[in-house]
């Protein structure tokens, strides 16, 4: 309700009781950004949970019947001249008119946040404003709650009461301004005279409209006194601080027993590093550790000459190594409250979790803004590249998220899987994966790929969604959508608008590695879809910046792509714009991967590519010509890539993965109709989204009857990550055609390679003969000292020698210059082949 700029509830009343809540608990996942005037000049932003935001609150209430139309008024009051939006339910709109069944004594309320231009904003600083509907006569706790908690109130009337004991007995905190019309035929002067002077009131604290003023100046002059009674108010007040005063009015307010849990673990984050070295220490270096090894293990890059059953011994063994480090660990404090939290009963559990995202949230961003100021500080002077290169480093590693106390769970339970059977320490986990199978099934996701090592914890993630078979009906079966894409196209609210899901968005951290969560399919549609639950697969953004200047950066990419491009049924490919040419490195690694990994052959993945930010109707048309192209470019390098694996039969892209450019390309138009912060979404954005759900449920139905259950897929999990960790060459590669290059460079390299050896063979063979026939009549040579001899051919080989390295390298040169045109695709490798010359 608040993404569209609606009102939301801050006192609900019961239909039956009367008994009011106050709606803090709903409101707490409410993020705002916004930039007063104060930041304009350096481009700062707030970014916040609107519950802890002190704002000043402005109050609307009516006394009695009222003429003018309060709600429209506010509407008016918070748009600017381009961007008028229906903010609060009024009579005039569609659906106003409906008879009240649940809304009298409701407060609703509202925030005006600048964005710091001028000419657009209607304030130049944040305000809260709230509303009361009905009459305050009959809802006396809500009004007084207001004027205890308000800057200003705006109470509404036609006529009033000389005495009207409501107003001036109460004890007000907030300035009374009273907002009446002369045109009503009730309106009496002397009587707004005498109220006035009781709650002593001065002439700008009454606004009164008559048919000299048209409704545009009179809402006007309504902005001026609301601007005027909140910039010079001293009276600022967040939500969660007025949960005292709602329990002295008798309000309900939120259940505070689990956030105890949740304060306990996260009072003590000082410092993140730090504090994810002490409480959180086998997911930092030692997984990354045990990351690399597996890999090693099975791809056998740094094996040189050694034997190679030695040298996967020695792996073995620092493998054994790094699991008893892991082990020699005891359970963190942290890490102790975190499990027995999460192994309460019921909603506490849940109440506890969400207590632990928004904590860790408000740590993480607030860490993460200071970062930011020191960055853009350090950036003004050039000259400070090692303390930029450091902020960077910690920017990268000051998220902390519930994410990674699962993973530190995960990481507990595998190395607790190195001990004996027997031993107590591995028996008093063995309840762990259970715990998380539990959640998976009321809707929490689970890490599938850890980002940060850019590995699975393969045996923690088997035993987890072995627990969820037991737990669910056995051989239940599932249906998997994944979503790809480049960083920050908006992938994960593409996800939580199609499916009413919660992965993290706007949080200040973008998603890393991927995470899967469970869906169950309705009894109803059961049999069209032939499977009991869909599974969504949320990636993180690839070609991210972060990783972009490390050297595994191609590799940790093309890894994740493949992996849940395995895995999935539907894969949706989210590019920004209409330009899909971002994504086509990608996709071509991940045919190239495929035709290459043997076990790889379950199925054909289904392909559907949405562009983002697309809001021209022709979109569609006008965009032919470049999916027909795209398609080319895909089918080229398909067939590239099945020449270098010899597997010719394998002519276009469609034969490895379904996609028709025709039916699979996916227009949305942007997700905000206007300026943020006060933009409302734009309902294009969710009419496309549920279009393009609708085509993605009826392609699942046609493929259900091929999905596999729980089980199955693990098997699948498990056997495709091992072929994708045994890929030592492709995923080194940006692209089909970069490999190829390297490969056509190379079959050069080693003709050149051949002759030089061929040759330098001759020359040896030569000289072993001098030296062999020295001092027989054999030798035709003048020289009599064997030393003289040695020295002579010593010479000549390092000329020989020099002569050759020296032709190798005019090689590479001139063929460098015959690739002009596609020298970008082996200019990389230059100095790799430069070093072997």
């Amino acid at each position: 309700m608040s993404m569209c700029q609606f009102s939301v509830p801050l006192l609900l009343p019961n239909c039956d009781t009367k008994q009011c809540t106050l709606m803090l608990w709903a409101m707490r996942d409410i993020v705002k950004k916004y930039r007063p005037q104060s930041l304009s000049e350096s481009k700062g932003l707030i970014e916040e949970r609107i519950v802890v935001s002190e704002l000043p609150m402005i109050s609307f209430v009516r006394l009695g019947e009222c003429s003018l139309s309060k709600s429209k008024i506010l509407n008016e009051l918070l748009s600017n001249s381009q961007q008028y939006h229906d903010t609060f339910v009024h009579s005039n709109m569609e659906g106003g008119d409906s008879p009240r069944r649940i809304s009298s004594g409701l407060v609703e309320m509202t925030w005006y946040l600048p964005c710091g231009n001028k000419n657009m904003d209607v304030f130049s600083e944040p305000v809260a404003v709230a509303n009361l509907r009905g009459d305050i006569a009959s809802y006396q706790t809500q009004f007084s709650f207001l004027c205890q908690t308000s800057a200003a109130v705006f109470v509404f009337f036609d006529a009033l009461d000389s005495e009207c004991e409501l107003l001036t007995n109460q004890n007000h905190k907030a300035q009374i301004f009273l907002v009446g019309n002369r045109q009503s035929k009730d309106f009496k002067l002397d009587a707004v005279k005498k109220v006035a002077t009781k709650l002593r009131l001065t002439k700008r604290n009454i606004l009164l409209k008559d048919k000299h003023i048209n409704d545009a100046d009179f809402v006007k002059d309504l902005r001026k006194k609301v601007s005027n009674a909140f910039e010079n108010t001293k009276v600022k007040m967040g939500i969660e601080k007025m949960a005292d005063i709602a329990r002295k009015h008798g309000i309900c307010v939120e259940c505070q027993t689990a956030k105890k849990n949740a304060d306990a673990i996260t009072a003590e984050i000082q410092d993140i590093l730090k504090y994810k070295e002490v409480q959180l220490p086998l997911q930092g270096q030692i997984w990354k550790d045990l990351t690399r090894l597996e890999k090693e293990e099975l791809r056998l890059r740094q094996v040189g000459s050694e034997n190679i059953e030695k040298y996967k011994s020695d792996l073995q063994l620092q493998k054994t190594k790094l699991w008893e480090e892991q082990n020699s660990h005891d359970i963190s404090k942290a890490m102790t409250c975190f499990i027995n939290a999460i192994s309460s009963p019921g909603i506490e559990r849940c109440y506890f979790l969400k207590w632990m995202r928004i904590n860790l949230d408000n740590v993480s961003r607030e860490k993460l803004f200071d970062l930011r100021e020191q960055y853009k500080e350090k950036c003004k002077n050039p000259e400070n590249k090692e303390e930029i290169k450091e902020i960077d480093k910690q920017l990268s590693n000051s998220s902390l998220g519930t994410e990674h106390f699962f993973r530190e769970m995960g990481q507990i339970y595998e190395a607790s899987l190195s001990l004996p059977e027997t031993d107590a320490a591995r028996q008093q986990l063995q309840h762990l994966p259970k715990l998380c199978a539990e959640l998976m099934i009321d809707g929490f996701p689970l890490e599938l790929v850890d980002g940060e090592a850019s590995n699975i914890p393969l045996r923690w993630v088997t035993d987890v969604l072995s627990q969820l078979n037991d737990l669910v009906s056995p051989k239940n079966k599932i249906l998997v959508v994944t979503v790809l894409g480049v960083q920050s196209t908006g992938k994960s609210t593409l996800l939580n608008t199609m499916f009413g899901v919660q992965f993290a968005v706007s949080s200040g951290r973008c998603t890393r590695g991927a995470f899967m969560l469970l869906i169950k399919i309705n009894e109803d549609v059961r049999k069209d879809f032939n499977c009991d639950f869909m599974v969504i697969i949320d990636t993180e953004g690839l070609k991210s910046p972060e990783l972009a200047q490390l050297d595994n950066s191609h590799e940790h990419d093309n890894e994740l792509a493949t992996l849940v491009v395995g895995l999935s049924d539907i894969t949706i490919i989210n590019v920004s714009m209409e330009n899909s040419t971002e994504m086509k490195d990608i996709l071509q690694i991940v045919v190239h991967a495929f035709l290459r990994m043997k076990e790889v052959g379950k199925k054909k993945p289904k392909c559907q590519f949405v562009h983002q930010n697309v809001s021209d109707v022709s979109a569609h048309d006008k965009n032919l010509r470049d999916r027909k192209l795209l398609l080319q470019q895909l089918n080229e390098m398909t067939q590239a890539a099945a020449k270098m694996e010899k597997k010719e039969e394998y002519s276009s892209f469609t034969d490895v993965m379904e996609y028709s450019p025709d039916t699979g390309n996916w227009y949305i138009p942007g997700l905000w109709n206007g300026n943020p912060p006060m933009a409302p979404v734009n309902a294009g954005y969710s009419e496309a989204v549920y279009e393009l759900k609708k085509n993605i449920i009826h392609i699942l139905e046609s493929c259900g009857s091929s999905a596999n259950n729980i089980l199955e897929f693990t098997e699948w999990m498990k056997s495709l990550w091992t072929a994708v960790k045994h890929e030592n060459f492709i995923f080194s590669f940006r692209n089909s055609l970069v490999a190829d290059a390297y490969m056509r460079l190379c079959t050069e390299f080693n003709k050149w390679e051949w002759d030089f050896k061929k040759e330098m063979f001759t020359w040896v063979t030569q000289a072993e003969t001098r030296i062999s026939n020295f001092g027989t009549p054999a030798d035709k040579s003048n020289i009599s000292d064997m030393t003289e001899l040695h020295l002579l051919l010593k010479n000549k080989v390092l000329t020989e020698l020099s002569e050759w390295e020296t032709k190798l390298l005019e090689n590479l040169d001139q063929y460098f210059k015959q690739t002009e045109g596609h020298v970008y695709l082996v200019e990389g490798y230059r100095e790799e082949f430069k070093n072997s010359a």
